[in-house]
């Protein structure tokens, strides 16, 4: 098949790595895991996850109804702020509904009562890289942090959800972080029926201790009666996706420069958000170095600055890895920028085009 640049391609036999080291995780420790729909909702792909993971997780009304329609199983529901209406139709799709605040529990238990009810908890403790993405950072909005409220609350609700990681791929920090989770909510812990731990465990990264990982689960979830579960949405599908593009333009300002028919503004936003580059494999050792920037208006619009074989040429294809989470449901129309197409390589090494994307998408995104 001949596919026309830019596209996502994601590809199973790489994502089934992750999904294999998810039902280990599950079989050992006894815990649930559920896919944060906020990462990674290319829903083409779940009839493969489902097989793997318990349900999904989600941060709005639209992504709710997606987990319930197009992957099936538990369905939680999650939101920083429901309105009524969302409470009235989020209650038709979910299983479980995780409150943000002891006032927005209050508001609408009436409405939710018969489902499993549950209410976030910051533990003003995390683990993250970045202030922007940090639960506990100074005035956060996330969870309820008095702990005698949430004793008053108990008989309201069946679990609670602590969510204070991101990309934590320290063992000893996650072990050391749940020992400090159950010696400071043990007593509250023991009068429930289940616990989300949230996402952000990078246990799918190679050398993680996995088995130690799933023990710690277990431990945990004996020692206080409740079901866990896990979030996880980075963890389930890294390095299973790239965002191939092609060389448009090569330019020279001091440095080569080479101009590719995509954006990090409209196709990898977080690389903007968080000022990182983007991953590219084999490109560090070669004797060609080119900055690798998009081609929209935007003077920031670089992916990196790699290190080639070969000299670069306009037609070059190039890769950028580990595209899927938090690229493909942040990009935009910036620009009017043609959108990437969304490719799937299945488990048989058949390339499936999913989706394309035209001008009438576009117009039909604006009024």
């Amino acid at each position: 098949m001949k596919l026309s640049t830019p596209y996502y391609l994601i590809d199973e036999q790489k994502l089934l790595i992750n999904l294999k080291k998810i039902q280990y995780v599950r079989e050992k420790s006894g815990a649930k895991i559920v896919l944060a729909l906020k990462c990674f909702s290319t829903w083409s792909v779940f009839g493969l996850m489902k097989k793997y993971m318990d349900g999904t997780t989600s941060s709005s009304l639209y992504e709710t109804r997606l987990g319930y329609e197009k992957f099936g199983k538990e369905t939680h529901a999650f939101c920083v702020g429901f309105s009524k209406e969302d409470i009235q139709e989020v209650k038709k799709y979910a299983d479980r509904i995780i409150f943000n605040s002891i006032s927005q529990l209050k508001m609408f238990y009436k409405d939710v009562r018969g489902l499993k009810i549950g209410l976030r908890v910051n533990p003003r403790i995390s683990y993250s890289h970045f202030d922007l993405a940090d639960p506990a950072r100074k005035y956060s909005r996330l969870g309820v942090i008095d702990k005698k409220a949430l004793k008053k609350v108990l008989p309201m609700i069946s679990g609670i959800m602590f969510h204070y990681n991101c990309e934590n791929d320290d063992f000893k920090n996650f072990s050391s972080s749940l020992d400090f989770i159950g010696r400071n909510y043990g007593d509250v812990i023991k009068k429930l029926e289940w616990i989300s731990l949230g996402g952000g465990y990078y246990f799918t990264k190679d050398g993680y201790p996995i088995d130690k990982f799933s023990k710690k689960l277990k431990e945990f979830s004996d020692t206080y009666g409740v079901q866990v579960y896990l979030e996880p949405g980075e963890t389930a599908i890294t390095r299973s996706a790239e965002l191939v593009t092609q060389v448009k333009d090569i330019i020279h300002n001091e440095i080569d420069i080479a101009i590719v028919d995509a954006s990090t503004e409209a196709h990898m936003l977080d690389l903007l958000i968080y000022r990182t580059p983007a991953k590219m494999e084999n490109a560090n050792h070669g004797r060609y170095k080119y900055m690798i920037a998009g081609r929209s208006c935007l003077a920031g619009d670089i992916f990196g600055t790699y290190n080639f074989k070969s000299p670069l040429k306009v037609g070059s294809i190039i890769k950028f890895s580990d595209a899927a989470g938090y690229s493909m449901v942040k990009k935009n129309w910036f620009n009017g920028l043609q959108m990437p197409s969304i490719v799937i390589k299945r488990l048989n090494g058949k390339l499936d085009l999913v989706r394309s994307f035209y001008y009438n998408d576009f117009v039909k995104s604006l009024s």
